[in-house]
Formats: C-alpha cells, sequence, structure tokens
C-alpha cells in the first residue's frame, strides 16, 4: 500500500454455518472469516479500514471533509476559536445531550479484536510477521481507546469478539486507571515488535514512529489529565512521554523550512503542500490526489461558506517577534488598528489569519490591481508576496491580495461580514475581521468545484513530538536553558522569532496568563511552555484536549469573545461595539472592539460546566446495557 487514500475498503464478512461439520467446507474464492486471515497480504488488506480513525469526525485532530472540519471545531470548543455563524456551546451551556452516539463506539475496538483472534491461527506467516500484525492491530486499537477514555474516563476494556448475544457486551465500565495501563502496556508492546515491514506494507502505513507518535501523544494526555486531575501515577505518564518523544525528535533532527519564501513557510505549507512525501519531519499524513480523492478545506477558506474566526484574546497570545509577550516587548505596535496589531508579531500568526492590506482593483478575466497611495496598504503584501498573477490555480502559497474560487480578487482585509463602508464583495468575510485561512492556498485548482484541492494534511509531525517534550519536561521540573534549545527554540527559529530564555521567565513576563481551577495563575515558565504549544497547533484540533487536561478550560471558554478594534465609519450601523464592563453591545459606542457574542458569565449566567470535563454516556447505551453508570452532572 504506497497510499493512505481513506477509501472504504469492504471488510465485512459473510459468515457461513451448518450443524454438519461433515458439511463445513468454505470457498475458495469467497472471502469468509475463515479463510481471511491466511497469508500477510489478507492482514494487510484486512488493516486498510481501520486508517478511517484518521478522518473520523469524532476526533477532533482528524481532518475531516466536510462541513467545518473537526480541527477547527475542536478549536472552537477550547475557546482558541469562534464561528461567525454561532456561539460556543461549552460556554452557554448548550451542549445537547446525548442519548446517542457522542463518540460512544466500539466498532473499531471489534474490528481489530476480529484480527487479533486470528493472528495465532493457522496462516502462512512467519513469527516475525505476526508479531508486526498484532502490533499494528495493538496501534490502532490504542489510538481509538485513547479517545475513548479522554471522553468518557471509565470505559469498558474489550478484547474479544462479542456480539449482542454475549454475556460480556453487557458489562459495568472498566476503571480509567486499568484502561490506561492496558493501552500503555500495548502500544509499548507495538513498538517493540512492529519491526521495519515498510518494503511489504509500503510508504506512509504505520511503523515504529507511527507507534511512538501515539504513544508520546497519550502519554502526555494521560500524565498531565492525572496530575491536574487529582488521580494518581502521572509521572509513570509523562516520564514515558519525555522517553518517546526525545526519541522521535532524534530520529527526525531537521524541520521542514519550506519553499515558498514566505516568513515561516515550512510551518504553513504543512498544511497547503501539494505532497508531504518528502517533508523533513513528516511522519504520516493524508494523501489527497487529484480525480481520485480530495479536500474542500482550501476551497472552503475562498468562499463565503468559511467560518473560522478567531477572537481577540487569542490574537493577543501570539509574541512579538523578539518572543516576549505584547505587555513586554518594544515592538508591539499596539492594537487600535489591523496594520499595527499585525506588526512585528510572530509569522505563524501570518500564515493562520489572513494579515491586512487594501488595493484598487481593475479588471480582466482574472482581475488586475494596484496599490493604493499609502504605504500602510501594501505593507503585509510586501512580506507575504504579492498576487501578480491571479490565476487560477495561482503562483505560491499564500499571497495578497487574496482572491476566491474564481480568481476573483478580495480588495480589502479586514472584510466585515456585512460589508463595509467601500464597495469591497462580501465573499472571504468574517466577523471578528480576523480571518483563518490555514488551509487556503493559491496552489490549490478552484473553478467553483470544492473537490478539486489536493493539498496534503499532515497525521503525525514531529512538531508534535518536540511540544510533547517540552510540556513533558516542564511538568516534571526538568525544563532547562538546553531543553528550551532542543525544544522550543526550534520551533521558534523555524518561526523567525526571539528565543525562549528560561531565566527571564518570570511572573511579570505574562501577567496576564491564565488562572488553574482554584483561581491560582499558572506557574510563569509552564505557560510559556503551552502558549507555545497554542500556537504551533493552532486550527489543528488539539485545543479541546489541551483545555481539558490541563483543567483549565474555564479561562478559556468563559473569555467574552470580542472582535478586533475599529471604528464606525468601517461598520454597518447594525453592527456594535462591546462594552467591556457589561459584556454588552453598546451601539452608541462610535469605535472599540467588535461585539462577537455576550460575556457568558457575565451577562448570561452560564459559563464552562466543570461536567464537561467528560462526556456524556450516551443514555441510549445506558436503556441497553443498565450496567452502565452516567458520568457525574449528567
Amino acid at each position: 500500500m504506497k497510499k493512505i487514500l481513506f477509501i472504504a475498503v469492504i471488510a465485512s464478512f459473510c459468515l457461513a454455518s451448518c450443524n454438519d461439520s461433515f458439511l463445513e467446507k468454505y470457498p475458495k474464492t469467497s472471502l469468509v472469516e475463515e479463510t481471511a486471515f491466511k497469508t500477510y497480504d489478507n492482514f494487510k488488506s484486512y488493516m486498510w479500514g481501520c486508517y478511517d480513525m484518521f478522518k473520523d469526525r469524532t476526533i477532533s485532530t482528524s481532518f475531516t471533509r466536510k462541513g467545518d472540519y473537526s480541527t477547527y471545531r475542536g478549536d472552537r470548543y477550547s475557546g482558541y476559536l469562534s464561528f461567525k455563524n454561532g456561539y460556543n456551546p461549552y460556554a452557554y451551556q448548550t451542549v445537547a445531550e446525548a442519548t446517542s452516539g457522542n463518540g460512544w463506539d466500539f466498532s473499531y475496538i471489534r474490528k481489530v479484536n476480529l484480527m487479533l483472534s486470528h493472528i495465532e491461527e493457522g496462516n502462512d506467516m512467519k513469527e516475525d510477521e505476526k508479531a508486526h500484525w498484532k502490533a499494528v492491530g495493538l496501534f490502532f486499537r490504542s489510538y481509538w481507546y485513547m479517545e475513548l477514555i479522554d471522553r468518557f474516563g471509565d470505559v469498558p476494556w474489550v478484547e474479544g469478539v462479542y456480539d449482542e448475544t454475549s454475556k460480556e457486551a453487557y458489562g459495568t465500565r472498566t476503571p480509567r486507571d486499568e484502561v490506561a495501563k492496558h493501552i500503555l502496556d500495548d502500544l509499548k508492546w507495538a513498538e517493540e515488535n512492529i519491526g521495519n515491514f515498510s518494503s511489504l506494507d509500503g510508504a506512509n502505513t504505520i511503523d515504529i514512529n507511527c507507534v511512538r507518535m501515539a504513544l508520546s501523544r497519550y502519554s502526555l494526555r494521560e500524565g498531565t489529565w492525572r496530575k491536574y486531575h487529582g488521580l494518581s501515577d502521572s509521572d509513570t505518564y509523562l516520564m514515558e512521554c519525555k522517553r518517546v518523544s526525545k526519541l522521535l525528535i532524534d530520529a527526525f533532527p531537521t524541520l521542514y523550512y519550506g519553499t515558498d519564501g514566505q516568513p515561516a513557510a515550512g510551518y504553513g505549507e504543512m498544511w497547503t503542500s501539494p505532497d508531504l512525501k518528502e517533508v523533513p519531519g513528516i511522519i504520516l499524513y493524508q494523501e489527497y490526489v487529484k480525480d481520485l480523492i480530495t479536500s474542500p478545506a482550501g476551497f472552503n477558506e475562498q468562499t463565503s461558506s468559511s467560518i473560522a474566526e478567531m477572537p481577540q484574546h487569542m490574537v493577543d497570545l501570539y509574541l512579538c517577534k523578539d518572543g516576549k509577550t505584547i505587555t513586554n516587548s518594544s515592538l508591539y505596535a499596539g492594537d487600535k488598528d489591523m496594520y499595527s496589531t499585525f506588526r512585528n508579531r510572530d509569522p505563524r500568526m501570518y500564515h493562520v489569519l489572513i494579515p491586512p492590506y487594501l488595493v484598487q482593483k481593475g479588471g480582466g478575466e482574472y482581475p488586475t490591481w494596484s496599490y493604493t497611495d499609502n504605504p500602510a496598504d501594501r505593507e503585509y503584501i510586501d512580506i507575504m508576496g504579492a498576487n501578480t498573477t491571479c490565476s487560477n490555480p495561482g503562483v505560491g502559497m499564500k499571497r495578497l491580495p487574496f482572491q476566491n474560487w474564481g480568481a476573483s480578487l478580495l480588495e480589502r482585509i479586514p472584510n466585515f461580514v456585512h460589508g463595509t463602508s467601500s464597495t469591497t464583495k462580501g465573499y472571504i468575510s468574517c466577523r471578528s475581521g480576523y480571518y483563518v485561512w490555514k488551509n487556503a492556498c493559491l496552489w490549490d485548482e478552484n473553478y467553483n468545484n470544492k473537490w478539486l484541492n489536493v493539498a496534503d494534511k499532515p497525521i503525525f509531525k514531529v512538531e508534535e513530538a518536540i511540544l510533547n517534550y517540552a510540556e513533558a519536561m516542564v511538568e516534571l521540573s526538568e525544563f532547562t536553558q538546553s531543553v528550551a534549545d532542543e525544544s522550543i527554540n526550534r520551533l521558534r527559529d523555524r518561526a523567525g522569532i526571539g528565543h525562549l530564555i528560561v531565566s527571564d521567565i518570570d511572573d511579570s513576563f505574562a501577567p496576564n496568563r491564565p488562572e488553574d481551577d482554584n483561581g491560582s495563575q499558572i506557574d510563569p515558565l509552564t505557560w510559556e511552555v503551552r502558549r507555545e504549544r497554542i500556537i504551533e497547533l493552532m486550527g489543528e484540533g488539539f485545543g479541546i484536549y489541551d483545555v481539558r487536561r490541563w483543567k483549565c478550560a474555564h479561562w478559556f471558554v468563559n473569555h467574552q469573545q470580542n472582535g478586533m478594534w475599529t471604528n464606525r465609519g468601517e461598520l454597518k450601523t447594525n453592527e456594535g461595539f462591546v462594552d467591556l464592563a457589561t459584556g454588552l453591545k453598546d451601539d452608541n459606542l462610535t469605535e472599540g472592539y467588535i461585539y462577537l457574542w455576550s460575556d457568558p458569565v457575565k451577562t448570561e449566567g452560564k459559563g464552562w460546566d466543570d461536567k464537561y470535563y467528560l462526556y456524556q454516556v450516551p443514555t441510549d447505551e445506558i436503556v441497553l446495557n443498565p450496567s452502565l453508570t452516567q458520568n457525574p452532572g449528567y
């Protein structure tokens, strides 16, 4: 298998049976359970279906092909992003009751267990080949269980192949401690036994580095969950994260710096590249192929269909180019106009949010454009590169002025959702002014056809291992300057911003840092490590996992979400500015931060409910199996 194309593989079996064992003859040409697990290729074909996990919409880090795609949705639920067409249900306590679904799904577990049950039976494989497929199976089972315990805590641990008649299918929820230990043991066994079978499995398939990435992700999640939610044995998992993450860092010593010549080009190209095959640091990726399987993400971000934007308080988390916060950097230009807000900031910001500009639009099939008489209007065009061809597909990754699916130019950013006082068109617009375009690129071909986009998407990359290592080290009180240099400062070098200097980090470095659930501010160094993670992984769906395992979701989710600072002349009369004292819209103000939603706590009396740290067990499941219990608060 040379490509992960995520095409559904028919893996169901027609099970034949007969009372007379004498007559139990299975057709040699039919794929039934008794004949399906005989050769190495049988196992390989069967396991292709498990790659669908990487596009499962219930996993917030999965990049899906539909709608808002779960990566943005996961960061919206954490408060990192906002959607122009709806508020965060966790902030206003409107999360729907789960009668079914809600991620309570064991179908993948059964699929893997079915394969595992045939590993030792009569087949044509050698012992190391059997160990390899057991390791692949344990990887996928662990990957799904990692999600299950994150959602529900205690979940049934299932090792057999059960159906509705099996008494084991009606058991109780296994304690989290036991499930967590099983996952850890299984992943470590897989690491030791998966071997090197890439010549048989094909490129871009599960190998030892994929197992180590899953182990790195899982052990950090579980270790920090335990530390901040009052469970025991957190250091066991954090030490494992330290070990395996360091192995990955050493195995992938080179970061991708990109080809497009923009600031932080390698960071941006991770999500816009037509081909991630040879990109340094990519461990596993979702490949899209023209005319076979494509992604609408870039297309959506070049239409009025895109809904992801960023609130002001998250924009404020981006550091200045000197590596300092906006509260203590001499480079910070303020936020009273969008040009100032973006000036001298971490260039990763430019690859997540469209930088501001203004041009004069001409005519033609691919419209021409010219600069205005104001030099400030071209500041970020000069930084990102000018979109000189305006063709479809265009030249380069991200260029300004931006264009829609038909290569019609967007004359200005910000471009507010209800229009502006200029003649700017209404597409590619948002309420806050901070439009998310992480997946948009001019390399992708469009023509009002969202199935043309072929930019690959990373599943596992070394940047996550670097961040996991840094966080594990700070949680273990082992974060030194040398650790910073081999982890976070490598990411900052690529981004083109100043290093994290451990000795500079004190209470004054970021005076407005988050509070824990006891109302105490987070340790300054811990916060800087977390800040780097938030920025590097912005828009990739990690937010809803991170704020919950840190047990500080309230700080992120309860923020009143405001847009950029602007004035009445930029907005239509049906827009308004927020009164920061009340959290309500004030139509009498002539300038201020754009009102997005009312303050969820101060105004609505709602905000994050601690029951949301775990998901609701679907009530239909409890009806079917009365041995199941519900999570607290539901």
